[in-house]
C-alpha cells in the first residue's frame, strides 16, 4: 500500500484491510472484488490485484506462510526487487541492500552533493558499507524517515537519481476513469447507460471497460458490469 501512497492514506485503510482479511488464507479465499472494495481510495488498483493472486500463490505453494527467501518472495505475483528485500528487511530483520526513495534521497544527500546524475549503482557500495547488519529493520525505519525530512528541507535529492521519473498528472488521465469505474462498481453492478454518466468521453470509458475486463477486473453478465468474483 505504501508504494505511490502517502503513509497518512495508507494508515486507516491498512487497518481496515488487515481487520478484513486478517490472514493470508482469509485475503486468497476472497473474491477480487471484495479485495477492490477495500482498496478503494488507495490508487493503482492493479497492486490489489496482485496482492490477491500472490495470497493465492501462498497458500497452495507454502501451506498460508510467506516464504522467507529472496528468491522465493520474487517469484510471487506482484513482487520485485524492492518488494521481496523489504519483506525480508521489515518482517524478519534480515540484512538486505534495498532501495526507494527515501533511503537514495539520503545517500545522494550525503555522499553525493555536488553530482548532477547519480545511478543506483553508484549508491549501492556506500549503501553496504553502512548498513546495520543486526538491525537493519531500525535502520531503513530511519533511513526512511530522514530522507522525508531531506525532501521537505532541501530541493529533493532523489531528482539527482537517474530513475528519478515525474509522475504524469492524474486528473484527465486513463487512472483517473479507471478509478472512477472500479469506485462505481464497488457500488453495485451498473449498465453501460449507467456508466457512460460518468465526467468523461464515452469512447474513453468504452476503451477503459474493455480493458479492465481483459486484465479481469471486470465482468459482463445480463447486460450489466460488475466486480469480478
Amino acid at each position: 500500500m505504501l508504494q505511490q501512497t502517502q503513509v497518512d492514506r495508507v494508515i486507516p485503510k491498512y487497518k481496515a484491510f488487515l481487520k478484513k482479511f486478517p490472514t493470508v488464507r482469509a485475503l486468497a479465499d476472497a473474491s477480487l472484488g471484495d479485495v477492490l472494495r477495500e482498496w478503494q481510495g488507495l490508487g493503482y488498483n492493479r497492486r490489489a490485484k496482485m496482492l490477491h493472486e500472490a495470497a493465492k500463490e501462498v497458500v497452495v505453494k507454502y501451506d498460508g506462510k510467506i516464504p522467507r527467501t529472496y528468491i522465493d518472495l520474487l517469484n510471487l505475483r506482484g513482487v520485485g526487487e524492492y518488494t521481496a528485500k523489504a519483506v525480508r528487511v521489515f518482517a524478519w530483520n534480515e540484512p538486505e541492500v534495498m532501495i526507494e526513495t527515501n533511503i537514495r534521497s539520503v545517500f545522494i544527500h550525503h555522499f553525493f552533493p555536488n553530482k548532477v546524475v547519480v545511478s543506483d549503482e553508484d549508491l549501492h557500495p556506500y549503501m553496504g558499507e553502512f548498513l546495520d547488519k543486526k538491525n537493519s529493520r531500525e535502520w531503513y525505519a530511519a533511513l526512511m524517515d530522514y530522507g522525508s525530512y531531506l525532501k521537505k528541507t532541501f530541493p529533493n535529492p532523489s531528482r539527482k537519481s537517474v530513475h528519478h521519473t515525474r509522475q504524469k498528472p492524474f486528473k484527465g488521465s486513463d487512472r483517473e476513469i479507471r478509478g472512477a469505474l472500479l469506485r462505481e462498481l464497488s457500488k453495485k453492478p451498473l449498465t453501460p447507460k449507467e456508466l457512460d454518466m460518468l465526467p468523461f468521453q464515452n469512447r474513453r470509458i468504452s476503451a477503459q471497460l474493455k480493458r479492465l475486463i481483459q486484465e479481469g477486473f471486470v465482468t459482463l453478465r445480463k447486460f450489466k458490469y460488475a466486480l469480478s468474483d
